[in-house]
């Protein structure tokens, strides 16, 4: 493979010449109040962590004022802790784990667990839903907004427990230039330039290229490659009509890395090895070597995502503006991936050296395309005595996917995969070929929808609010798909493997709201509650309807609900400086999937997920900043799956990948420091995480699961980090990942017998410059 840093350095040249000199930062001009503020870059040290508004023109308050628990991780923030993926960033926030996916495949991009709902499906862009199947890189981000809670009134169909969205990278008014150069364990090399150029008082254009590669920390063979460039124009800066164009272009080429056996792993068992009978000597399985990798050679993935937007702001007159973004998003992904499958055999159980364990290998060629137009009206008015905010719009979106089906090749006599030795296991093993047999899977969903957001104040000091959002979405999914007849499944076809068409479609209409109260005793401070509701139809994220009952993407369920209620309280200190939340929180959802007798799927299923969410995150003092946060949730099934003899395996269970407790921290002070003729500020700081153990599986008696890992036992992590400015434009940054090189089970798939292990004790060093 080729290295993306040697590709781009075309790129690079052309961001030089592009800065023809360079000019110091300057704050940017202030734009008026009714629109989106603009961004500048700067130096991570000299910027503040505190965010005071998310970036949705639908939200149409400050996070002070917004009775919902929000989240927000600036730039400035993933900096300092040398994050460099959303994963990274998201281990900044309490509540959030990640799963591996399903047996014998690993999940693509980001498997994100948010407050016990699968929420990949629910990240978005510039609040746009994001189809990227990649781990997605920060180059171009300003800042991630974690929304928790209810989502439907938001963004339409989505998981109960709220979504993730990203914030691109926009030109501003003013000339800066900055970058870093970064090096790591594993020999992982990175680049960054980020440029932003006025080309008179109300045009400018931005250009963001990032380029990596290298290895990953801890794992053997694995490897990350990846370069992006993401330009930028704007016109009319600061001006009352506003026009931006934006696109990003990123590109991977990967090892990709299908996690390590799960054999001796703490929580790990075997009914073989637990049984006296079939072990009468004891043995105990020995942990392999987390750094073993079982895939092959010529395993590879390749990702192309390419994204263009236009957004039109104007305001009306004052106190009203009117925006309208469209985008067009495509995504391909190439990949063949080897990982190990399913429990180790013994040749003898006395004998390690003779264990085994399956590999199963997987081609997947898939195609997603997006294209939205969205309008959103933004003002305020008075009727009486009574101020309103308000937001409305309307939305339109085509999603779709395309799933061409790769399987093994036939031969004569028929390729077997070979085993993997547990304890040595040989990347340069054969591996079966794999090839289109014929079969697909196309799907689209066309979505339309209008919403409006009121925020109605009164009182002295406008001390009391109500709130209220309201979204009326009509969705339709079409799925057409080819299959192979099989002699079992279609004793009347032949010959046995003829293709078979398919079409199904569901449609359907989302209603959801929110609502809330809130009161303002001092103008720094609020106390709130809210209610509102989400809805999730089948196969919201993955366009696959099935006409099989026992399929969770059947066409005869309905979309599953949930209702979420939070009262809190949040306060912005010292000069609104640090800002401290807390809130309690419960989630039911209900019409939840279950397996009844018999494999029926049926909907009464329901999980419920209560607790409480603690928050701090700016300045103490000017030279030291402070974001922490702790959440306790109980997660647990009310409804879940029925056995014959009318007892159930999973009410009352917790909900798996759902930890209790999870705490993140991380502070940083600066300190003068001057050495020999050089005089600047010396940054040091660091952060703890923990999180609490956490069920693989749903299950009131796990005392009953035998195989696999049953548990995820809790852990803590450190990480630190030193930076010094050489001076007011450079500076260097030495980042320690898990210091104490805490050994730790990262994420694990379904059945557990595979896990991703924790990135040992790492180093990145940057140099970082800015002008």
């Amino acid at each position: 493979m080729s290295s993306p840093l040697f590709r781009l350095s075309p790129i690079a040249a052309a961001v030089l010449a592009f800065h023809a000199g360079p000019a110091a930062a300057q704050t940017a001009p202030a734009e008026p109040a009714t629109t989106l503020p603009t961004v500048k870059v700067e130096d991570s040290a000299a910027g503040g962590i505190k965010a005071d508004k998310v970036s949705s023109p639908k939200f149409t308050q400050p996070l002070l004022d917004t009775p919902q628990t929000i989240s927000v991780v600036k730039k400035e923030l993933m900096k300092q802790q040398g994050a460099l993926t959303l994963s990274d960033a998201l281990r900044l926030t309490p509540g959030i784990t990640f799963q591996q996916g399903e047996n014998g495949n690993t999940t693509s991009g980001d498997a994100v667990f948010l407050r016990g709902f699968d929420s990949q499906g629910s990240i978005f862009v510039d609040n746009i839903r994001d189809i990227s199947p990649a781990t997605r890189d920060l180059f171009n981000l300003e800042q991630v907004e974690i929304v928790k809670g209810p989502a439907g009134a938001d963004n339409g169909r989505g998981v109960a427990s709220g979504y993730i969205n990203l914030v691109s990278k926009t030109p501003f008014a003013d000339d800066a230039i900055g970058g870093s150069l970064a090096y790591g364990t594993r020999d992982r090399r990175r680049g960054t330039v980020d440029v932003n150029r006025k080309i008179t008082d109300d045009i400018a254009v931005r250009l963001n290229v990032v380029g990596q590669d290298g290895g990953v920390a801890g794992r053997d063979k694995v490897e990350s490659q990846r370069w992006g460039v993401a330009p930028s124009i704007a016109f009319g800066l600061g001006t009352p009509t506003r026009i931006t164009l934006f696109t990003q272009h990123i590109f991977h080429d990967n090892l990709p890395d299908g996690g390590v056996v799960s054999v001796g792993v703490s929580g790990w068992r075997n009914p073989t090895l637990d049984s006296p009978e079939t072990n009468p000597n004891g043995v105990v399985a020995e942990r392999v070597d987390s750094s073993n990798f079982y895939g092959l050679d010529t395993d590879y993935e390749n990702i192309d995502v390419n994204t263009y937007t236009g957004r039109f702001e104007h305001d009306i007159k004052p106190g009203y503006t009117v925006t309208n973004t469209s985008r067009y998003s495509r995504a391909s992904q190439w990949r063949v991936l080897t990982a190990p499958s399913g429990a180790p055999t013994f040749g003898d159980v006395n004998d390690p050296s003779t264990w085994t364990v399956g590999r199963s290998r997987q081609g997947i060629v898939r195609h997603n395309e997006l294209l939205t137009n969205q309008t959103n009206l933004r003002g305020s008015l008075t009727t009486g005595v009574i101020k309103h905010d308000f937001a409305s719009g309307f939305e339109f979106i085509q999603e779709s996917q395309s799933q061409p089906t790769y399987a093994v090749t036939a031969t004569t006599p028929a390729q077997v995969q070979q085993r993997a030795d547990v304890y040595n296991p040989n990347a340069s093993d054969p591996g079966v070929d794999l090839s289109y047999n014929g079969a697909y899977t196309d799907g689209r969903t066309q979505t339309g929808a209008a919403y409006l957001n009121d925020t109605a104040k009164f009182g002295e000091r406008d001390q009391f609010q109500l709130s209220g959002s309201l979204r009326f979405e009509r969705y339709r999914t079409e799925t057409e798909a080819g299959t192979l007849s099989t002699a079992a499944a279609n004793p009347g076809v032949t010959p046995v493997g003829t293709l078979l068409g398919s079409r199904l479609t569901k449609s359907g209409t989302l209603v959801t709201y929110k609502a809330g109260g809130l009161w303002k005793p001092l103008p720094n401070g609020s106390v709130y509650a809210s209610y509102g509701t989400s809805k999730r139809p089948p196969s919201g994220d993955n366009f696959a309807l099935s006409a099989t009952t026992t399929n969770i993407n059947s066409t005869a369920l309905a979309p599953s609900k949930a209702d979420s209620v939070e009262v809190g309280t949040k306060w912005d200190l010292l000069d609104n400086k640090l800002a401290v939340t807390g809130a309690l929180f419960r989630t039911e959802s209900k019409n939840d999937i279950a397996r009844q007798s018999g494999n029926e799927i049926v909907q009464y299923g329901k999980r419920r997920i209560q607790g409480v969410e603690l928050g701090v995150v700016g300045n103490l003092t000017e030279a030291w900043q402070l974001s922490a946060g702790y959440t306790f949730q109980d997660a647990k099934v009310s409804e879940g799956t029925i056995a014959t003899d009318g007892t159930s395996t999973q009410s009352g269970a917790a909900v798996n990948f759902s930890p209790k407790n999870s705490i993140t921290t991380w502070t940083s002070y600066k300190l003068p420091l001057a050495f020999g003729p050089i005089t600047g500020p010396l940054t040091i700081g660091g952060g703890l995480r923990y999180i609490d153990s956490q069920a693989r599986t749903i299950n009131n008696n796990l005392g009953s699961v035998t195989t696999g890992v049953v548990k995820v036992e809790d852990y803590f992590v450190v990480d630190a980090v030193v930076s010094y400015e050489v001076t007011t434009n450079l500076g260097l940054q030495a980042n320690i990942y898990n210091l104490l090189d805490e050994d730790y089970v990262g994420a694990v798939n379904n059945n557990g017998q595979r896990y991703q292990p924790s990135i040992p004790r790492s180093f990145l060093l940057a140099l970082n410059f800015t002008y």
